[in-house]
């Protein structure tokens, strides 16, 4: 009868968790912000308990105003946010998830409605009106004369915003991506990607046939015109194949920035990266970000002094200039619409917490004086400079309040919030812990930093948690993320500490913002795992301290860090009593490129056998025998980043073995918890499950 009793109560128990947890989970989350090219109008999207919808301001005031009117929780995303050149129309996308690894432009159906709702290209008069869809499509962008070219099933579109009538501009072979007008909004840059190549090519508005780019057999990329439509920048790749290289070996990535004249159709070599580690291409955001600025100069990013920075080169060769030299990181770059000023995030300022922050700054397109907008002890990234170059716009957030519109005039020290007023009355904001920066040493002698979330009073020992960031390329702050995937995760450690936890977020190697070496480790991922490393000596980290049960740690995370907390269940059952893994993987092996890519091929990579040994020690379940702790897995089936079967594995290797576990099954929802009920209910789960095991 007492067990019976038990069992009945266990969804009661998780009911008042979602109840609980809903009031941290209910933070209005803002994104997408652009500015107009000229004039002073902005416009974000906001998601509000999983409502999203578009926003507007317009300077002097920038009072926000709602200018979409989407009332339900349906997880239908808004991407690719961009206002016209005459700031009459705000375009965007509606519908899919873009944060996935395969299927981003296809539908997503999270509450199983019988007719899904289409992933469409959509506008709205930025004075107000109704949304007009286009067609469906993806990856929108607006000429000078509001002429909206888009991507449907891998070709050319395109539409005007007051006609509403989509007509097909051109069909190629391949799939075609990269779009850009030029600067007299009469022609289009694309970039058809082909099998095992791309190339560069231009849409003339009337012609019968394209023209391409100085064709070759590489992997063109990242088009952009000069300012005067004469000539074109572009990123060029090695194509791959010959003889098979190793695996296991780090590898330096070759990529060269091109300038082509239009008028002779010839590519003349412009900047070579350094055949070095650190020379390779960047895998940070917006990847080389180029760009063609004023004074002919171009812009780019490169990782080749060991931070990803910024640098300018003169169109016409010479030595590239560094533009933000330090140890700190670049990301989230946009070029001014007078192309005369790059605004972007950083991790750096007078505080040497900022490394653990992100700030707003700016620099000139050809020297090194980059300013510090938005110094202190906030966060703020995703910068834009409105049209007329007097206002900097910016997502601002701190330790309590989450993500926000912000403006600040140049030259001003105080921004101002947009839409303050919107956080809701039930948000627990002035409860919220100030995460503390922690600092300590893995087993190797790497220096790996964290934040911890503590609330104060309570036991003299507390139960602990260790909580583990995905991607693998992020970084966790001291305070709300830029993401929110990982706002829901700063969202649950908040509520974790409430409910009397220690929580530890680890920043572990292969993140950003702590360098090249960091980022790109040796001995790593499928190479070795090494980066478990960093998460053991967390959990050995707490069991040092005087204010935790060392007996009660426990160990969650989403995507690699459901990975990292499979494997150190698997490898740590001892350090580690309990965990959730949420959508990990299990298995690189199986369902891994180490296999497919030889598969119908007669020569193998030299270490070919090591590096699947490798891979498979790299495996959570590699080491199922000694996975002893019990364990909550969470995954949605409609996963575009990990799959499903990833799960389904681990859990028929659990049961066999007689490891305890439970799970949490989410139909026809993404990797990402697009429906925000569905992530209230995951990460409720995650509290019920270690308030169950601890509590």
């Amino acid at each position: 009868m007492r067990k019976l009793l038990l069992f009945l109560s266990l969804p009661f128990q998780l009911m008042a968790q979602e109840n609980a947890f809903r009031s941290f989970k209910s933070y209005p989350f803002t994104n997408e912000l652009c500015a107009s090219a000229t004039g002073n109008r902005i416009a974000w999207a906001m998601n509000e308990q999983g409502k999203r919808n578009v926003y507007v301001a317009e300077g002097p005031a920038f009072t926000a105003r709602m200018l979409t009117r989407f009332t339900k929780d349906d997880g239908q995303e808004i991407s690719h946010l961009t206002i016209s050149a005459d700031g009459k129309w705000v375009v965007f996308v509606r519908g899919g998830d873009h944060g996935a690894n395969w299927d981003d432009d296809l539908p997503i159906n999270p509450l199983a409605d019988t007719k899904p709702f289409k992933v469409q290209v959509a506008c709205i008069p930025f004075a107000g009106g109704e949304v007009k869809y286009l067609s469906e499509g993806d990856e929108p962008v607006v000429s000078l004369h509001n002429t909206i070219a888009f991507i449907k099933n891998g070709q050319v579109f395109a539409a005007q915003p007051d006609s509403g009538t989509a007509t097909s501009l051109f069909t190629t072979r391949g799939t075609v991506g990269d779009l850009q007008w030029s600067p007299d909004g009469n022609r289009l840059l694309f970039v058809s990607n082909r099998v095992g190549h791309s190339i560069i090519g231009v849409y003339h508005n009337g012609d019968s046939s394209l023209s391409w780019i100085a064709p070759a057999f590489s992997r063109d990329a990242s088009p952009q015109w000069s300012p005067d439509g004469n000539s074109v920048a572009f990123i060029r790749r090695p194509v791959t194949g010959g003889t098979p290289d190793a695996i296991l070996v780090r590898k330096h990535i070759p990529w060269s920035i091109y300038t082509a004249d239009l008028l002779s159709n010839r590519a003349a070599l412009l900047w070579k990266a350094p055949a070095t580690l650190r020379g390779s291409f960047p895998t940070t955001d917006g990847n080389a970000n180029l760009h063609w600025a004023a004074d002919n100069k171009v812009v780019f990013l490169s990782y080749q002094d060991g931070w990803p920075h910024l640098y300018s080169i003169n169109a016409t060769g010479g030595k590239a200039t560094l533009l933000t030299p330090g140890n700190f990181m670049c990301e989230h770059i946009k070029l001014s619409s007078d192309k005369t000023h790059l605004v972007f995030s950083v991790n750096t300022g007078s505080d040497k917490l900022d490394i653990d922050r992100r700030h707003a700054a700016m620099v000139s397109i050809d020297k090194p004086d980059m300013q510090l907008l938005t110094p202190g002890t906030g966060l703020e990234w995703m910068p834009v400079l409105t049209g007329d170059g007097n206002t900097a716009a910016f997502i601002s957030a701190t330790a309590q309040q989450p993500p926000q519109p912000a403006v600040l005039k140049l030259g001003s020290k105080n921004s101002t919030l947009l839409c303050a007023d919107l956080i809701p009355a039930q948000f627990p904001q002035q409860h919220l812990v100030t995460p503390r920066q922690v600092i300590f040493t893995s087993a190797d002698g790497l220096t790996i930093h964290a934040q911890l979330f503590e609330t104060a009073g309570g036991s003299a020992k507390k139960p602990a948690i260790v909580y583990i960031h995905g991607g693998p390329p992020r970084q966790m702050l001291l305070g709300w993320n830029y993401s929110d995937y990982y706002c829901n995760a700063y969202a649950s450690n908040q509520y974790l500490a409430s409910l009397g936890f220690i929580v530890l977020s680890v920043n572990y190697r292969l993140g950003i913002g702590y360098g090249y070496e960091f980022h790109q480790p040796a001995h790593a991922g499928t190479a070795g795992a090494a980066e478990y490393l960093d998460i053991k000596a967390a959990g050995e980290w707490l069991q040092k301290q005087s204010f935790v049960d060392s007996r009660k740690i426990g160990v969650y995370g989403g995507s690699y860090g459901g990975y990292l907390t499979a494997m150190a269940l698997a490898k740590d059952s001892k350090l580690f009593a309990a965990g959730v893994d949420i959508h990990g993987v299990h298995d690189w092996v199986g369902r891994s490129n180490i296999l497919t890519a030889f598969a119908n091929s007669y020569e193998k990579a030299p270490d070919y056998d090591k590096a699947i040994k490798t891979g498979w020690a790299s495996s959570p379940v590699s080491s199922i025998n000694t996975w002893k702790s019990p364990v909550l897995i969470i995954h949605g089936d409609d996963d575009r980043n990990v799959a499903f079967g990833q799960s389904i594995d681990l859990i028929s290797r659990l049961e066999k073995k007689g490891i305890p576990y439970e799970t949490l099954m989410i139909p026809d929802d993404t990797h990402h918890w697009m429906n925000f009920n569905n992530a209230v209910t995951v990460y409720a789960a995650v509290a019920n499950y270690f308030v169950k095991k601890f509590k």
